[in-house]
């Protein structure tokens, strides 16, 4: 029930990143690329904070860092630029979707095969994903942001795998922030456009670098000691439900019948992946 819990909670901090990222730019309060420096400057300024107050140190030169500091900078960068020109829902169904399959063919290669299982309800959830986040009317892929939403799927599910290894989730994710910061920061920086970003958008961007994204890495790392890849792979499509949720209650979007069954198919699709059968 503990693990369930805090799983639950990780989910809930990654659905409210999602929505102050919304808040920021569909504002106008911030651009997508200053949002995304000031995201991880703040999570690399609390959590080393954090570290450092209880005496520990940042294994900012430890190779972890290869893979975890690498993937997250991947993930930030191909997140931020992808959706310049991808639709928000397209984007999110790339973006989990290359997580799915990224993780089941490592997790698979390494001879952890995932079961019938598991393989039906990722798929389950994933359609019903499908179901509420496919475009209306007509859909126009941009190749470009398609890739990079590609790359960013890949950086985020590599980053997610590579968490089961660190002994130590506040200072491993502190340390990926403080290390991914100038290489985000060159990247986003180097795309061009003029800094946007009034007072709300830096607030914005601080509550999502510091808590729901520094804070929620960090828990993401020490739930995934626990949980199988497989599990970890597919618990995260519930995010972007979360999310719409999340803008049903807080920003007072409209909840649709659309939203309802589609939930229930990712939920449904979730539970037949993760739970055991109790033998009889």
């Amino acid at each position: 029930m503990k693990l369930f819990l805090l799983t639950c909670l990780t989910m809930c901090a990654f659905a409210s990143n999602s929505i102050l990222n919304r808040l920021a730019i569909d504002s106008g309060a911030s651009d997508p690329a200053a949002f995304a420096v000031v995201r991880v400057l703040a999570g690399a300024v609390v959590l080393a904070g954090l570290v450092l107050l209880r005496a520990g140190h940042l294994p900012l030169f430890d190779r972890r860092r290869v893979a975890g500091a690498g993937s997250l900078s991947l993930y930030m960068i191909g997140f931020s630029v992808a959706y310049l020109t991808l639709d928000a829902g397209l984007g999110a169904l790339i973006l989990f979707g290359v997580v799915q399959v990224t993780m089941f063919t490592v997790t698979s290669v390494k001879g952890t095969l995932p079961t019938g299982r598991q393989i039906a309800g990722a798929a389950i959830a994933l359609l019903g994903l499908g179901y509420v986040l496919w475009p209306s009317g007509s859909l126009q892929v941009n190749p470009v942001g398609s890739a990079l939403m590609i790359a960013a799927g890949i950086g985020w599910a590599i980053y997610s795998l590579v968490g089961k290894s660190e002994p130590d989730a506040l200072s491993g994710t502190a340390a990926n922030f403080v290390v991914a910061l100038p290489v985000t920061t060159l990247a986003l920086l180097a795309t061009g456009g003029a800094w946007h970003m009034t007072a709300n958008g830096y607030l914005l961007a601080a509550l999502a670098g510091a808590v729901t994204s520094g804070m929620g890495y960090a828990l993401w790392y020490q739930v995934l000691r626990e949980l199988t890849p497989t599990t970890a792979a597919v618990v995260q499509l519930s995010v972007p439900i979360i999310a719409i949720i999340g803008g049903v209650l807080l920003l007072g979007e409209a909840a649709s019948l659309r939203l309802i069954l589609g939930a229930g198919l990712v939920l449904g699709g979730i539970a037949l992946a993760v739970l055991l059968r109790t033998p009889r």
